[in-house]
């Protein structure tokens, strides 16, 4: 228990902790944002067919809020998150670090991925300086693309 609370220390995120651990993560406060912001994924479009076994670029629109490093608190700010072939995670939680759940913490605003063959979904959302989703969401379209 004590790694946790060090942990914690250094996150400042008992959210951050309980998914570390493995725990049941509580709700807590995300952050307000207007409620005209959207995110939106410039390319590749809804229905593209993109070439099998190599990399292709996916970037990242935003409206009405700016783009700020995770752990920067300023106001209508957040960071992207790519969700690929996955829902929209449960509103006041961390959202998940994982293969179906891309961070960009550093405020990036496109990415390099590799999909296997097939049909793929890919959503932005964006989240607060403690990978929260806002109040109301700001979340593009799902698309739907194919890898061949």
């Amino acid at each position: 228990m004590r790694k946790l609370f060090a942990v914690a220390a250094l996150t400042g995120s008992l959210a951050a902790v309980a998914t570390i651990a493995g725990m049941a993560v509580m709700p807590v406060h995300a952050a307000d944002a207007p409620a005209n912001a959207y995110c939106y994924i410039g390319w590749p479009r809804d229905g593209e067919v993109i070439a099998s076994g190599k990399p292709f670029r996916v970037w990242f629109g935003l409206r009405h809020m700016g783009v700020a490093p995770k752990g920067v608190n300023f106001s209508n700010t957040g960071h992207h998150h790519l969700l690929i072939d996955t829902e929209l995670p449960p509103a006041g939680q961390v959202i998940p670090s994982d293969r179906n759940h891309l961070h960009f913490g550093a405020g990036e605003t496109e990415t390099m991925i590799e999909l296997p063959p097939g049909k793929h979904t890919l959503q932005l959302l964006m989240g607060d300086a403690d990978h929260v989703p806002h109040t109301p969401p700001v979340k593009s379209k799902k698309i739907t693309i194919t890898v061949r």
